[in-house]
């Protein structure tokens, strides 16, 4: 007999066929099955071929076991075997149930029809995984448990992608069951296989192709019976359903992962777009600026070419000889702070790690908007000793411990300055609001309030009737001076308001004017107001910020320093500077009044200067101003030294440097004259303008020079440079307006070159060497400019608000190792006039760091720029405030 029952477990429709020897009971199972398969086609109407439950969690498919009761089959009659069988029905049998599965639905398919011969492959399928052997079974479960462990790279991605996925899982399945199970257990293996490779995150290829073998193998050689295949497909029900109720922690350890890994993926597709926006963005800047801007791109592109070639070398190492000095190698100051915080230790600063907000809040000093951390620092001031104030030193540099990191409030009613050349003349008041100068200086034409302006009528102490008067009065009375050709550089000590260094520039003549920030109220800010060189300086117990040798000429006018105290050593600190064959020029009442205090400070001044062997020259009246200059030169050699009978003052030690003078204390000596053709000082400077572009006769191509070239051949190198960067580049791009541009800075001068550049424009450019960088300022004083030595970790000697443009050329990123980034901006936000400035220059990571900072002071980035290791940013100073003050 044939029998039909539905598993208890799966609700699945099994057949089950056999045969007999006896013809009866032959037909007689045939007419039964038939009866059956009617029955059947009948429920077919309400029941699914596979219910959803079939199926496991491994892709195997749950197979209903054949229920066959004893009394329905003759007693006398064997069990049927896998030899009477071989997995076949009768035709007959099998023609009918197709005609009948053709005519039923699937009820979970959707309405689908079935394939005649897909049933037909199903039903044998059935039958023949009904007497399969446990053991394979169980081999195979236990191979799939094993294999499963092994992955734990795998994850839920490739269960869990989505209903459809799911459904064509089960159609897999649906068609796995169809097969013969020799070609369905390979197929399996093969599915499962795919599944791991495409899911697998470590490469695990190769473990699994070696199960796979060796399942394949015992596959081949195991030969399984009837009833072990029975009690196996039980054993795998159940384990298989447990298993489709609860996901492994493999499962979800790698479902973890592949987010994590499609996060990652997915952000390095953001930034990958966002660097190539920023890059498009770059290289197209016309799109950030205003129409006068539009070439400020190529205009870039074209200073990055010609700085391609032009990489700096470090002038510390060449080989075992450092052919450069630097200050900080003489200044004690120096030393002593390197000792302080430890040899070889360095102040990091906080780098791209400064965050993008900043609580910006004003300085509470005294000073209020004309604020000098360095000179007005009340609390080291206080500490001095009586005798320290006989020596001017409270007058000199003092810097706090940390750099302010507040902002200078503006003057109430400030204004746009005044453009060159109508500011010499007069400015604004509300921008300087001080009228002493005016009320005790008025009658000598130094400034007048006039309404909304201060004015300059030209006028000094010893110039009442104006600078261009007095200028040509003493070139006339010594013809060697020879403004603007012989003499090219100028010191101008006790200044005022600077009103001879303004006019000087008619003659082609730089002035270095300096002046104490005293009880004569904010002079050298008037003179940077008006568009005048200067600085807040003073003669106390310190060298002035000059090297050795520099200045063409020294001037003092009216200027009551005492220059005959304390064994002559201020005369001797300008003796330093003066270039050996220069004039010191001395208007003062002692030359030409014959008053019993002057009579004696005359005497003291001609035995002092006859002492360090100076050349009085002459003595000259000018009628006009009823005044007298005295003009002294300094010795072309040491023949006169050597011949004093007294040797006072003395000469300097042979290791005294005489450009050394960072924090380097007054000595009462006198150094050298250098004699050597080959030594800087044995000749005067090429006239001007020719000494501008031709390198000092001093330089030596034994010797190399900053970018690794001999020196020679890298100062003609580096002037190109600038001359092609400033023509092709700043002057036509940049979105700078040159008519409103007079006081400039370059804040990491080398040789000079931008200076250089800019010398047919109406600038003046103050070069500042760090002190840690090769000392390069005599090259500069050589080609007729100027410049003062200085550390950016510290605030510039100058009022707030008194620069139009700024120039950093790889500034930012040597300063970083010793002080943070943040200071000097806000130095540079301090000394920047509002509507002022700033070209940076370095590599991309430290622009892109001081364009935040600026950005968070409201300063107009208008050009941002970079390509491969150079960067570049152009930016301008608005008139923001933060309204809260420090407490």
């Amino acid at each position: 007999m044939a029998g039909f029952s539905r598993s208890a477990r799966g609700g699945k429709r099994s057949f089950s066929a056999s045969s007999s020897s006896n013809p009866y009971a032959y037909y007689l199972t045939t007419a039964i099955f038939v009866v059956i398969c009617i029955a059947g086609a009948w429920l077919l109407g309400s029941f699914s071929i596979f219910p959803s439950g079939a199926t496991s969690s491994g892709g195997h498919s749950l197979v209903a076991h054949v229920s066959v009761s004893e009394s329905s089959l003759p007693q006398s009659d064997p069990p049927p075997t896998m030899e009477d069988t071989q997995g076949e029905l009768p035709e007959e049998t099998i023609k009918q149930v197709e005609q009948e599965m053709v005519k039923d639905p699937v009820s979970d398919g959707g309405g689908e029809e079935i394939d005649p011969e897909r049933k037909k492959e199903e039903v044998e399928v059935e039958v023949l995984q009904a007497d399969r052997h446990p053991k394979e079974l169980q081999d195979e479960v236990a191979s799939e448990e094993e294999q499963e462990k092994q992955n734990e790279g795998l994850g839920k991605g490739a269960e869990t992608d989505g209903g459809e996925n799911h459904q064509e899982e089960e159609t897999e399945q649906e068609n796995k069951s169809d097969q013969h199970p020799d070609q369905e257990h390979e197929q399996e293996v093969k599915l499962k296989q795919k599944q791991r490779e495409e899911s697998s995150l470590d490469g695990g290829m190769e473990e699994e192709q070696k199960h796979h073998d060796e399942a394949q193998q015992e596959h081949d050689e195991q030969q399984p019976t009837d009833d072990e295949r029975r009690q196996d497909t039980e054993a795998t029900e159940n384990s298989e359903s447990r298993e489709e109720e609860k996901p492994t922690e493999n499962e979800g350890q790698t479902s973890e992962m592949i987010e994590q890994v499609s996060s990652e993926n997915q952000k390095d597709n953001e930034e990958e777009r966002k660097d190539e926006t920023i890059r498009e963005n770059q290289q197209q800047p016309e799109l950030q600026t205003e129409t006068e801007e539009t070439n400020d791109s190529s205009s870039a592109e074209q200073t990055h070419t010609i700085d391609e070639e032009r990489k700096e070398v470090d002038g510390e190492t060449y080989g075992e000889k450092r052919p450069w000095a630097t200050q900080a190698d003489q200044s004690h100051k120096e030393k002593e702070r390197r000792a302080d915080r430890g040899e070889g230790e360095r102040l990091q600063s906080d780098g791209g790690e400064q965050p993008e907000e900043y609580d910006w809040k004003l300085c509470n000093a005294t000073a209020g908007p004309d604020y000098i951390p360095c000179l007005d620092n009340l609390k080291a001031i206080k500490k001095l000793r009586p005798e320290n104030y006989r020596h001017y030193e409270h007058r000199e540099r003092h810097c706090p411990e940390e750099a302010p990191t507040c902002l200078i409030p503006l003057p109430k009613g400030y204004k746009r300055s005044i453009e060159w050349p109508k500011s010499r003349d007069r400015i604004w008041y509300d921008n300087v609001p001080h009228t002493k100068l005016a009320e005790v200086k008025g009658h000598q034409n130094w400034v007048k309030v006039s309404g909304q302006h201060l004015t300059f009528p030209g006028g000094g102490t010893q110039f009442i009737h104006g600078a261009l008067h007095y200028i040509d009065y003493l070139q006339e009375s010594v013809k060697g001076i020879a403004w603007g050709k012989h003499t090219r550089v100028v010191l101008d000590v006790g200044c005022g308001v600077a009103s001879f260094g303004g006019y000087l520039f008619e003659r082609d003549v730089l002035t270095m004017s300096f002046a104490p920030k005293d009880e004569h109220e904010a002079q050298v800010q008037l003179a940077l107001e008006r568009g005048i060189p200067a600085i807040s300086a003073v003669m106390g117990a310190h060298r002035l910020q000059f090297p050795g040798n520099v200045f063409d000429i020294v001037h003092c006018a009216r200027c009551r320093v005492p220059w005959h105290v304390d064994g002559g050593r201020l005369l001797l600190e300008l003796n330093r500077v003066l270039r050996p064959g220069g004039y010191f020029v001395w208007s003062a009442t002692p030359v030409y009044q014959k008053l019993e205090e002057d009579v004696a400070i005359w005497k003291a001044m001609k035995s002092l200067t006859r002492s360090m062997c100076w050349d009085l020259v002459t003595i000259k009246k000018d009628q006009i101003n009823g005044i007298g200059a005295a003009f002294f030169r300094k010795p072309l050699s040491n023949d006169c030294y050597n011949e004093r009978r007294h040797r006072s003052p003395p000469m300097c030690e042979e290791n005294d440097d005489p450009n050394a003078a960072w924090y380097i204390p007054l000595k009462t000596c006198m150094h050298k004259i250098p004699t050597n053709e080959s030594d800087r000082g044995s000749n005067w400077p090429q006239d001007w303008p020719r000494r501008l572009q031709d390198p000092p006769y001093w330089l030596s191509n034994s010797q190399p020079g900053i970018y690794g070239k001999p020196v020679k051949e890298d100062f003609l190198t580096d002037t190109e440079h600038w001359k092609n960067v400033v023509t092709k580049s700043y002057l036509s791009g940049f979105g700078i307006n040159w008519a409103r541009v007079r006081n400039v800075m370059d804040m990491r001068a080398v040789y000079g070159g931008f200076a250089a550049a800019l010398r047919d424009q109406k600038v003046w450019v103050m070069n500042v060497v760090n002190t840690d960088a090769p000392d390069t300022l005599p090259i500069i004083y050589e080609r007729g400019l100027f410049g003062m030595y200085h550390d950016w970790c510290e605030s510039f000697s100058t009022y707030p608000r008194t620069y139009d443009l700024l120039h950093a050329d790889r500034l930012f990123s040597r300063v970083r190792d010793r002080c943070p980034i943040l200071t000097v901006v806000v130095e540079v936000d301090r000394i920047v006039r509002p509507g002022g400035k700033i070209i940076v220059r370095d590599d991309p990571s430290t622009v892109s760091e001081v364009e935040t900072l600026l950005k968070s002071l409201h300063w107009e980035v208008q050009l941002t720029f970079s390509k491969g290791q150079e960067g570049m940013l152009s930016a301008e100073k608005s008139d923001w405030r933060p309204e809260t003050f420090v407490y």
